[in-house]
């Protein structure tokens, strides 16, 4: 009875433990994203690694471990880690890291460190939680693996679930009360093992100040809808809502939360958001209220009886001329902006296509009216889905304006300018259909380029030429196409010609444009969006000029959808050169943020294996077997670079990255959990490694193409087929962590047994490997593509089978 006493309340312990961490570290990449650029939120997963490594280091480093007494300390642990969550936030909140300023102030590079080590910490603790409770009973080691995985399944669904609720600043008073409640039961657990200690008392208060002060903070979130002012999440001030804010008559009526972003709407006077809008347009625009996404991209949002006379200025116009009233499909067009623009130049019916619920709260008269269709949806698989041709359709310009040398946004996946949603795009238009996209220029061609590469790959691969189907307009500040299934007629073009010198737009590209007639009005030195053009056109083969240009403006496909990342190895001198001087620290590439953090990472994962091994060596300790640490090495990095991918994989397949993180994640987690309970007991590790090796090859070969062949179906049946293509691959990712636990040296004379004694430089090496597994991951996907990434992770269980197999850990 006390045996079952003594599980039950463990067990209950070490899943809140594990649910707090997770639930902790999922909601930190929200945070993240929102505070700071998309190329911070992914260091979360290496900061959490980091922490486990380390505390697996620090109990390899004990002279003597004493389990029994180690035990003890679970509540005090507990505590330390919840403590710790409400102390890293406040942290980063009240010394907020400027990452533009780091190269010409050093006390920066301090502040990040400083960051890095607040954020680790509840991790290490955690991490020392798990590692002592894992390593105390090699025989249970499946069944307690279990349950940390299992909690570790249910933070991410709580991560997701309770933001709309409590915000992303709530989750983190959220963690830190999960985690003092695991305190509170490991407390119980020791004293029914063994009597307390005379500081009880004071542990218990410690605990119970931590409740009150996480439960007041989730209830004043609950009821109020914001936070406490000294809880509130610090913004970057270079993204575009700290600028809108600056004003003394600025406003924020509305600040709403949900799974995966953070949407805001802002009143104030001096907002201006119309791209593209002709300097010919000599009267006022509207009053707008701005919606930010994740504090960022700025959006007009206008009133249902606003005045449009601006809209037949915009470079869109001239498709509804040319298609007076069409049938028209706009995607996520977010402030709804274009939507109003679409109704005010005559479309019979617009089609809008948002897969962000808040978006469409915030926009209600933009998304309302008699002949505005609503779909709740992201535009990839509503294009998949319907069967309807558009006589229009339009890829609106939502994104704020980013330097191409800032690589703000290079680590950003964006499925809606990939070769295959192009392609979609086009198969969805009607014989006679025109697809509008409108984006930045930049003073290097760069982002403009792309899209028009993107669309010229497009047309080749439907056998069409881009000669006379594709149309490049280009305004003040952006570029414009019109790409069309046919060729432009005789007439379109008398109309695109006539529009263009009303408008003072420039036509760059066209059937029979010449160089002397595209810089008559927006006026370059050259003519370099035409040079640049005509010369990707003409060159044979068209890679010979992607391999010369000074920026990567090839095609993202969905293998590769990082529409963001321009970084070449030609720009790194200049990029060296230009250090200090220009206000942009990561030059055009967010890659070498990626490439700087793996270095570190790897010196940091070296120290934390040498310690240990260093200290047992001291110690005059005889390693009987090294190949344990070789092969938990190459699990801990096969793991990472399995998981990575198959989440960024699944994004596509579930509309919004929250949706499959935590979906994948989950899975993964969950079916680990019961591999390592059951799956452990009827598999042999070499027999589970096989049949892992075996699947994940499958995989490599079919996973993009069946997600590409459902993408069309409801989000709840690709849910359910996301559940079944996980499960086994979660099942079996979850026996080679206690298989090879227990394949180590049996006890003997009451002794620890191998697994116990070398268990915290196992999990040290375990943890090492990981944290630099998750960066690797990012710079293959990077640099080769989801697939390839899985395919090196699914090469580095092949080697950790076949040191099952030389050293007979069967």
């Amino acid at each position: 009875m006390n045996k079952a006493k003594h599980f039950s309340w463990h067990s209950v312990g070490l899943f809140l433990i594990s649910a707090a961490s997770l639930c902790f570290e999922i909601n930190l990449t929200r945070l993240f994203s929102v505070g700071q650029f998309y190329h911070f939120a992914f260091m979360v997963v290496s900061i959490a690694l980091l922490g486990y490594s380390a505390s697996g280091t620090f109990l390899a480093l004990k002279r003597k471990p004493r389990t029994k007494s180690l035990l003890r300390d679970l509540p005090w642990l507990a505590g330390a880690a919840s403590l710790c969550m409400l102390g890293a936030f406040f942290l980063i909140n009240q010394l907020p890291f400027d990452s533009f300023s780091m190269v010409v102030d050093p006390t920066q590079a301090v502040i990040l460190l400083l960051h890095y080590a607040a954020l680790a910490s509840p991790f290490f603790f955690v991490g020392m939680i798990i590692s002592l409770i894992l390593g105390k009973s090699r025989s249970a080691s499946g069944e307690t693996y279990a349950v940390n995985l299992v909690g570790s399944a249910v933070g991410c669904l709580v991560a997701v679930l309770i933001p709309s609720w409590v915000g992303g600043e709530g989750v983190v008073a959220f963690s830190a009360m999960l985690a003092a409640l695991a305190g509170w039961f490991f407390t119980i657990e020791t004293k029914e093992s063994s009597p307390l200690p005379k500081s009880t008392n004071i542990l218990r208060g410690f605990l119970r100040i931590i409740l009150i002060t996480t439960s007041a903070l989730i209830g004043f979130s609950c009821v109020t809808g914001n936070q406490p002012a000294f809880f509130e999440l610090t913004i970057s001030p270079y993204k575009s809502i700290s600028y809108a804010l600056q004003n003394p008559q600025a406003e924020l009526l509305s600040s709403q939360w949900n799974g995966y972003s953070r949407v805001d709407v802002v009143s104030s006077p001096s907002l201006h958001s119309v791209p593209g809008l002709s300097y010919r347009y000599l009267e006022s625009i509207p009053q707008i209220n701005a919606l930010f996404i994740d504090g960022d991209n700025q959006n007009a949002i206008l009133d249902a009886d606003a005045d449009m006379s601006f809209a037949s200025f915009l470079p869109s116009a001239i498709v509804y001329q040319l298609r007076p009233e069409a049938q028209a499909l706009i995607l996520e067009p977010n402030g709804g902006m274009d939507v109003l623009v679409a109704l005010a130049l005559g479309a019979r019916e617009v089609t809008v296509v948002e897969a962000n619920p808040l978006i469409m709260q915030a926009v209600q008269d933009a998304y309302s009216g008699e002949k505005v269709q609503r779909v709740n949806a992201s535009g990839r698989s509503f294009l998949l889905s319907s069967r309807e041709s558009y006589e229009i359709i339009q890829l609106p310009l939502t994104d704020s304006y980013h330097p191409v040398s800032s690589g703000a946004y290079a680590l950003g996946e964006d499925y809606r300018y990939t070769l295959e949603a192009f392609t979609d795009m086009i198969d969805s238009l009607s014989a006679d259909g025109i697809l509008v996209i409108t984006r930045w220029l930049q003073e290097q061609p760069s982002e403009w380029l792309r899209t028009f590469t993107l669309t010229v790959t497009a047309l080749d691969n439907h056998n069409l030429s881009p000669h006379d189907r594709i149309i490049a307009l280009r305004g003040y500040n952006t570029g414009t196409l019109l790409v069309k299934k046919s060729p432009f007629t005789a007439a379109e073009m008398d109309k695109i010609k006539m529009f263009t010198d009303e408008k003072a737009f420039d036509l760059v590209f066209a059937p029979d444009s010449m160089a002397f007639q595209v810089n008559r009005f927006n006026i370059l030195p050259e003519p370099i969006y035409f040079n640049t053009f005509q010369n990707f056109l003409t060159s044979t083969p068209r890679e010979s000029f992607y391999k010369t240009y000074p920026y990567d403006v090839s095609p993202p496909t969905d293998d590769h959808p990082f529409f963001g990342h321009y970084f070449k190895w030609l720009q790194f001198g200049e990029i060296i050169r230009t250090l200090g001087i220009t206000w942009q620290p990561f030059g055009g590439a967010g890659y070498l943020v990626v490439l700087l953090i793996f270095f570190i990472a790897l010196i940091l994962a070296g120290i934390l294996i040498f310690l240990p091994v260093l200290a047992i060596r001291n110690r005059g300790v005889k390693q009987e077997k090294k190949h344990p640490i070789l092969y938990f090495g190459l699990i801990g990095l096969a793991f990472m670079l399995v998981e990575v991918p198959l989440m960024q994989q699944f994004i596509l397949y579930l509309d919004q990255p929250a949706y499959a993180f935590a979906a994948v994640l989950f899975c993964i987690l969950l079916f680990s959990g019961l591999g390592s309970v059951y799956g452990s007991r009827k598999l042999r590790l070499y027999q589970a490694l096989t049949a892992l090796v075996g699947i994940l090859s499958i995989y490599s070969f079919l996973l993009s193409k069946l997600i590409h062949a459902t993408l069309g179906l409801p989000l709840f049946d690709r849910l359910a087929l996301t559940i079944l293509l996980i499960a086994p691959v979660g099942f079996l990712m979850g026996i080679p962590f206690p298989g090879g636990l227990r394949s180590l040296k049996p006890a003997h004379s009451g002794q620890l047994t191998d697994g116990q004694s070398q268990f915290p430089l196992i999990w040290a090496v375990n943890g090492a490997a990981s944290v630099v597994a998750s960066i690797l991951a990012s710079l293959l996907a990077l640099s080769f593509g989801f697939n390839l990434t899985a395919v090196v992770g699914t090469g580095f269980y092949l080697l950790a089978l076949l040191v099952v197999l030389r050293q007979k850990m069967l």
